[in-house]
Order: structure tokens, then C-alpha cells, then sequence
């Protein structure tokens, strides 16, 4: 199996977890939530909700995401990842106001929270059952790079905190403490919409076709004017598809070079590069060597992002 095909499988195998998890979460919760009352509960609920929901989008994303190029996209399908996470991140913004319309209206008329006890025991399942697949996912992120994986990844977190805040939830209620419920509630919403700008600004970014970050793109540009022949770069271009990545560039050589050294020179800082980002397509042009050549090199210049 090349690293491909085992980048493919690790990637099905986070989405089928995540889904599988997302379940057993939901059922837990109605029942406890049905019994409790806790609006901290409905939140962990709807936290879990969403979990179940963005776990079937990001595996329709996945499977669309590995699918070679054809003849209708033939930059792949790889911006399938960054559309799942916008729509994960628009799920989430919506959970949020609702849960937070439900806090406020706890906080405004308060009630007694039941069944607390079930409550922290299904939190804390919660909790390792999602621990677990946090760290599969981490495991996958770093083998694979996958965007829409990492806004899973993210969710479940997320709902670590949560649990732990539902847990905090029926402390207070055993204690009579009941206003606790519907702030713990609220700051359970804040997470969730914090959470879900973090899902939607790389999602955004790729999408927009941002340039790569500024430290590859001085190692790009380090390496390509360490290379033999190479005697000025200029339009660099880089941006990512999902896993894949896509680099190009002008390099200029000496203009009395034959076509055939030229090719050569550009061939050789391909294949640098190649080994630098394994999964990147890279295309180079090569000009001859001009008058504005020292300009445009250091026009070329990485600078520090905003």
C-alpha cells in the first residue's frame, strides 16, 4: 500500500469513528437530557447533535476528497474538505444561538435539575469514549493533513469540556444551585461559536486559495535559488486543494543556455522541491536572465504575513 492509499484509509477510518461515536453520544444524551432537564445537558446534547451531524458531512467530504482527478476537476476534488468545514461551522453558529435563546431562558424563570447522578456518569463516559477518539483523530491529522478531519477533531475537544462543564452543571444542582445551570449553558454556546470560527477560518482560506504560510514559502524560496543555474526567481505562487498542493514559479537562468540545460536546471529544482512537499503539483517556467531580473527576485521575497 503506498502512502496514498494508507493517507485514504486512515482518513475513512476517522470518519467511521467519529460517526459511530457521534450515535452512541446522542442516544445517551436524549435519554439523560429527557430526564434531567438541565439545559447544561441539552447543551452537551446539541454539542453531540452537531458532532453526529458534521461527522456525516465530513465523511461524504472524505470520500469525495480522495477521489482522483478527472476529466471535469482536474485539480482533484481536494476543496470538497474546505466546503464541509464551512458548513460544519454554519451548523455550529446555529446550535449556538439556540442553546444560548435556552440559557437565557432558564436564567430568566430557574427550575430544579434531575436525575444529576446520571448526568455525571454519562458525562464522564462521554468523555472517554471521545478521549479515545480524539487521539485517533490527532494520529490521522498529523499522517494526513486533512482538513475536514482536524473540524471533526475539533468538535470533539470541544465536547470534552463539555462533558466536564455538564458535570459541573449537576454539582452545583445538588447544591441547589439551579442559576448555575443556565450560565453554565451559556458559556457552553460561547464555546461552540468560538469553536466554530476556528473551523471556518482555515476552511475560508483554502478555499480563497491562500498562499502558503510564510516559512514554506521561504523554504521555496531558499531552495530554488540554492539551486544550480538558478539565477532569479519571481511569481511565485502557492495554494492547497484538500491534501494536495499546488507550486509555481518562474526561475531565470542564463539566456544563452540551449533549451535542453534550461530544461534540465528547471527539472532538478522539481525534483528538490518534490521531496521538500511530496504531495505538491509544481509547475515551472523558465526565463531567460533580464535586466530587471535582480528586482524581481527580491520582489520575491518572502514577506511576514499579517
Amino acid at each position: 500500500m503506498n502512502p496514498r492509499q494508507e493517507s485514504d484509509r486512515l482518513m475513512k477510518l476517522a470518519t467511521y469513528a467519529s460517526v459511530s461515536v457521534a450515535i452512541i453520544l446522542v442516544v445517551v444524551k436524549t435519554s439523560t437530557w429527557w430526564l434531567s432537564e438541565s439545559v447544561a445537558m441539552l447543551g452537551s446534547l446539541t454539542d453531540s447533535g452537531l458532532d453526529f451531524a458534521a461527522s456525516l458531512i465530513t465523511l461524504l467530504a472524505v470520500r469525495t476528497a480522495i477521489a482522483p482527478a478527472d476529466e471535469a476537476h482536474r485539480f482533484g476534488h481536494g476543496k470538497a474538505e474546505a466546503i464541509s468545514g464551512l458548513f460544519q461551522a454554519a451548523l455550529m453558529a446555529t446550535a449556538a444561538t439556540f442553546l444560548a435563546l435556552n440559557s437565557l431562558g432558564r436564567l430568566w424563570a430557574p427550575s430544579a435539575v434531575t436525575a444529576t447522578d446520571t448526568m455525571i456518569g454519562v458525562s464522564l463516559f462521554a468523555i472517554i469514549i471521545s478521549l479515545i477518539l480524539v487521539r485517533f483523530q490527532a494520529y490521522v491529522i498529523k499522517k494526513t493533513g486533512s482538513i475536514a478531519v482536524a473540524g471533526d477533531h475539533l468538535h470533539y475537544k470541544g465536547d470534552i469540556l463539555l462533558n466536564l462543564a455538564v458535570v459541573a452543571a449537576a454539582l452545583f444542582a445538588m447544591n441547589d444551585m439551579f442559576l448555575a445551570d443556565g450560565f453554565i449553558g451559556l458559556a457552553i454556546a460561547a464555546y461552540i461559536l468560538w469553536s466554530a470560527l476556528g473551523v471556518a477560518k482555515p476552511a475560508t482560506d483554502m478555499l480563497m486559495d491562500r498562499e502558503f504560510p510564510g516559512d514554506e514559502r521561504e523554504r521555496i524560496f531558499n531552495t530554488v535559488m540554492e539551486s544550480p543555474g538558478v539565477m532569479g526567481l519571481h511569481d511565485l505562487r502557492t495554494r492547497a486543494s484538500g491534501r494536495d498542493k499546488f507550486i509555481q514559479m518562474h526561475i531565470e537562468v542564463d539566456g544563452e543556455l540551449n533549451v535542453r540545460k534550461a530544461h534540465f536546471i528547471a527539472d532538478e529544482v522539481e525534483a528538490t522541491l518534490g521531496e521538500l512537499f511530496p504531495e505538491a503539483e509544481i509547475l515551472i517556467h523558465v526565463d531567460p536572465l533580464g535586466e530587471q531580473s535582480d528586482d524581481l527576485t527580491l520582489a520575491e521575497l518572502p514577506k511576514q504575513e499579517e
